[in-house]
């Protein structure tokens, strides 16, 4: 069976929206896939302010911004598909959405973009909501990217996904994934205080230095301390770890230079706390962070001495890996297969989770 579809993803880091149309081809139980149009739609300053502040809304305004940004998302998909001409060629649509609330204890998650909106906008089948049934069988409903490495890129024996937030990915018979620390929205929160949208290529991260005390305080946090299943809100980063970096008034390249070793330090913790799966292991590094080569320099100095060497995949693969694995996670819920990992959340079982909205007239 082959099927096509298209995935968007909304990441923390606020860059903009990642879409992509997937081909995937299912012969007796082995997925394979091929990436056939990726973009990124860059947020304007505008939405980039309102998806942040998000949370601050009352309860009407949020809901209102959750339609708003629902019928943006499906106007964006529509220019995308005019662009490429696909008219015709997408069977579904799987939207992440933006995640505003994460709060698995409580049994709440929330991402904007409501996927009735895109449907209606864009008259085709789409998924939304994919993490709340498994939030609901009391599990994390995070990470959700990994029956897509499972299942699409088996090969590797680790993922790690660089994003706003790291996520690391053991890839083995009881599969094991968690949130491992803030990574890009803080690091661009950084970079932003010496008035630079990012530090490319962690440059300025390199002309640091790594200030003791700092690092040591980040890593103490309790966190770091908590078996998975375990995932993070992005508050965890905006409004405990950058506050914490602000107070030790180091200068914008020392504070980058700091924190970029927290997160090679807390990937290399994390691993090791994992079940190694064989000796010359290869971890996957995917998301923006990929693009820092002084985060990779150190994440490679530490993950050396363990005998874990790290790989960078095709520049498509590393951008839209997120969106590709939920443009596969709406096909499974079209299929009514499971698209979530009870090993990975701590949910009482497996979930075929995902809303499904019908866009078209019958």
């Amino acid at each position: 069976m082959v099927y096509s579809a298209i995935g968007l993803m909304s990441g923390s880091s606020l860059d903009g929206l990642d879409i992509a149309f997937v081909e995937f081809q299912e012969q007796g139980g082995h997925w394979s896939y091929e990436i056939l149009e990726a973009e990124c739609s860059p947020y304007s300053k505008e939405w980039q302010e309102r998806l942040k502040t998000a949370t601050g809304l009352s309860a009407k305004d949020y809901l209102l911004l959750h339609a708003e940004y629902g019928h943006y998302t499906g106007r964006r998909v529509n220019a995308f598909i005019e662009q490429h001409g696909l008219q015709y060629k997408v069977a579904v649509i799987a939207s992440h959405g933006h995640t505003a609330f994460h709060l698995p204890a409580q049994g709440m998650t929330a991402q904007l973009g409501e996927g009735a909106a895109i449907a209606a906008e864009t008259q085709l089948p789409v998924v939304s909501d994919f993490r709340a049934l498994d939030i609901a069988l009391g599990g994390q409903g995070a990470p959700i990217v990994p029956v897509g490495e499972k299942m699409l890129l088996g090969e590797y024996d680790y993922f790690l996904n660089i994003g706003g937030i790291a996520n690391i990915s053991l890839n083995a018979d009881h599969y094991i994934a968690f949130d491992v620390c803030p990574a890009n929205r803080v690091l661009n929160m950084l970079a932003a205080d010496a008035g630079r949208e990012m530090d490319e290529g962690g440059q300025l991260a390199a002309s640091g230095k790594i200030e003791d005390a700092l690092l040591g305080k980040l890593n103490g946090a309790d966190y770091y301390r908590k078996p998975w299943p375990k995932s993070l809100a992005n508050e965890f980063g905006t409004e405990i770890i950058y506050p914490l970096i602000r107070e030790a008034g180091l200068s914008p390249a020392d504070a980058l230079c700091t924190y970029t070793e927290h997160i090679a330090e807390q990937v290399s913790q994390a691993v090791t706390a994992l079940p190694s799966p064989k000796k010359n292991a290869r971890l996957l590094v995917t998301g923006g962070g990929a693009f820092n080569r002084y985060l990779l320099q150190r994440l490679d100095s530490h993950l050396s001495q363990k005998g874990i060497s790290t790989v960078l995949p095709d520049s498509r693969l590393v951008n839209y890996k997120e969106a590709l694995i939920m443009a596969f996670l709406g096909v499974l819920r079209w299929r009514q297969e499971y698209n979530t990992l009870s090993s990975v959340t701590g949910a009482a079982r497996q979930g075929i989770g995902g809303a499904l909205w019908t866009g078209q007239e019958a």
